[in-house]
């Protein structure tokens, strides 16, 4: 066995689930990555993955795994970018346990990430909410939940993994009813709920009648949905009422949309990106001006104030329905 197989195995037993305390997440996409990288190395070396050393995994062998990730895979560049993100962590931890290697491990680590086009955020309008809300039937168990779910993260933005990992005892509805989850970078936070939400989360956790640590959203087997599950049925939702709300047609709705939207509302309400960032469990204010730069309104809102206040706004104004109709015939 070479040096690569205990430094590999070091790495997820040391540094990241003793040293890091990584979540589960966290560890599962490393050891994806590492399988695709040893798949690859053997494939074109010809050596079979624990008979494989450090050496042989110098930069250029990480470069073309990288190109083989997006040519071959169809990977986006944020995926090839998370990948090279895991084998960089894997490459400090090794070069301090092999200084022999330090010229080579040092090439891999100046492989830079790749850039890429930022698209502007998508997310849902009010009347949209209203529709895929409106979509879930509450005459069965299973319209009932999706209800709670969908208007719980609507209103607090908690990514999927925090949806799923909710318990009856996270939600408080007493005076200052609030949420509590455990988050991303494992940070615990709390997210207030409005009288409507937490009506409608009463009603869900009464009929529900499970333990405090039970899945607050179980499966019909009882068990926690998965990110799978939740997404399978938003496009349900949202194919069903395309016909009603025509705008969402041309939307792909995910959970994560869902955590836009709420981030939005927030931002149209007034609310200061520093606040926004702190309700969401952004790591960086930084995360947050992407929201900025998706609000057409606040942009509208500018523009406005830099209109002359004595001359002709030359911007193109549609006319009246009426005006409109008599110069279409």
């Amino acid at each position: 066995m070479s040096t690569l197989a205990p430094t590999l195995q070091a790495f997820f037993t040391d540094r990241l689930i003793r040293q890091r305390l990584s979540s589960d997440h966290t560890i599962a996409a490393y050891r994806d990555t590492m399988r695709l990288l040893l798949g690859y190395v053997a494939a074109r070396t010809g050596v079979a993955p624990s008979r494989l050393d450090i050496g042989e995994l110098d930069a250029p062998m990480i470069g073309g795994f990288l190109d083989y990730l997006e040519q071959e895979r169809g990977n986006s560049v944020r995926t090839r970018n998370a990948r090279l993100s895991a084998i960089h962590s894997l490459f400090q931890f090794a070069a301090l346990a092999h200084p022999e290697h330090a010229d080579s491990i040092a090439r891999v680590l100046a492989i830079p990430p790749k850039r890429f086009d930022r698209a502007l955020i998508a997310y849902l309008t009010d009347d949209e909410v209203d529709a895929l809300l409106a979509a879930c039937d509450l005459d069965t168990w299973t319209g009932r939940r999706d209800h709670a779910l969908l208007l719980l993260a609507v209103q607090t933005g908690l990514r999927v993994s925090e949806l799923t990992g909710l318990s009856p005892g996270d939600v408080h509805l007493g005076t200052g009813a609030h949420v509590a989850c455990h988050g991303k970078g494992r940070k615990d936070r709390i997210t207030p709920l409005t009288q409507a939400t937490v009506t409608v989360l009463r009603d869900w956790i009464t009929e529900l009648g499970a333990l405090p640590g039970a899945p607050l959203f179980p499966s019909r087997r009882g068990s926690r949905l998965s990110r799978d599950a939740i997404e399978h049925r938003l496009a349900h939702y949202t194919a069903k009422v395309s016909n009603v709300c025509p705008s969402l047609r041309n939307k792909t709705i995910t959970a994560h949309v869902l955590r836009h939207t709420t981030a939005m509302r927030l931002l149209h309400a007034g609310v200061d990106t520093s606040v926004i960032a702190l309700w969401l469990g952004h790591a960086s204010v930084d995360t947050t001006q992407i929201y900025l730069h998706a609000d057409m309104t606040l942009k509208e809102k500018a523009l406005a104030r830099t209109s002359p206040p004595h001359g002709q706004d030359s911007r193109y104004r549609p006319p009246d329905s009426l005006l409109a109709w008599l110069e279409a015939l």
